[in-house]
């Protein structure tokens, strides 16, 4: 069976708040994996199944424009 990497992409401008779940934690469907914020409002990033997130490849308080990529996940 073929491993199933997806690219995690931001859906708005913002800043990186938190990483929730830095690489190599198993989440369920729809855990945080990032926490944005944008206008004070804290917006969660989160996983699209279960599985575990391969790789960060942003810092908390890095600015992130709307479709970056911020995180890669394996099903």
């Amino acid at each position: 069976m073929a491993e199933n990497i997806v690219t995690i992409r931001a859906e708005i401008g913002a800043s990186v708040w938190k990483i929730a779940a830095p690489a190599g934690t198993a989440l369920a469907e729809d855990d945080a994996i990032i926490i944005l914020e944008s206008m004070k409002m804290e917006i969660p990033v989160m996983a699209p199944h279960a599985g575990t997130v391969v790789e960060i490849l942003v810092e908390e308080g890095q600015q992130v424009e709307e479709g970056q990529a911020v995180a890669t996940f394996r099903a």
